[in-house]
């Protein structure tokens, strides 16, 4: 005998931009949670877009508002997705899917990624409250004074609004 073995942890990454988190994002991950042991939320760079919030303020946004579930470790990352799940053992990518064009879209890319590394994607249908939600449309919405007060998670609300306040 060798000793006990060594246990694997089921993992998984939610990316995005997450610019802001949205109830709509916070579902997909809460339900992956349960899922799997952990969930990494990789926080995509861009640096040809400018994003209403810093990477480093949209990880603490996602760190507040996933610290419930008790398994998501949230970082950032750039380049591409699949390095970052082979650096960290991560096979899956769990994708939230709104509507049929998101499958268009996402399809490609599950099928380039599993072709470039291996790593599967699962797509899990949003909750068809969320089905419309975008970050990019609170953000809209917010502007002109709209009430996205059910979109998302208090922290972010407040954060948002404050932001929106400043310009």
């Amino acid at each position: 005998m060798t000793g006990p073995e060594e246990i694997q942890l089921r993992r998984a990454v939610c990316p995005g931009s997450f610019d802001p988190i949205t109830n709509g994002h916070l579902d997909i991950i809460g339900r992956a949670s349960k899922l799997y042991d952990v969930v990494h939320v990789a926080v995509m760079i861009n640096q040809s877009k400018k994003g209403l919030f810093s990477i480093d303020e949209r990880i603490d946004l996602i760190r507040e508002v996933t610290a419930e579930f008790g398994n998501v470790e949230v970082e950032s990352f750039h380049g591409l997705l699949v390095d970052f799940c082979k650096q960290r053992d991560i096979p899956a990518i769990v994708k939230g899917l709104r509507a049929v064009s998101d499958f268009d879209y996402e399809l490609q890319m599950a099928q380039m990624n599993i072709g470039l590394s291996g790593v599967e994607t699962l797509f899990v249908p949003t909750n068809p409250v969320y089905s419309f939600l975008s970050s990019s449309l609170v953000k809209e919405v917010a502007t002109w004074g709209g009430d996205v007060t059910h979109l998302l998670p208090p922290a972010v609300l407040t954060a948002l609004t404050e932001r929106l306040g400043e310009r």
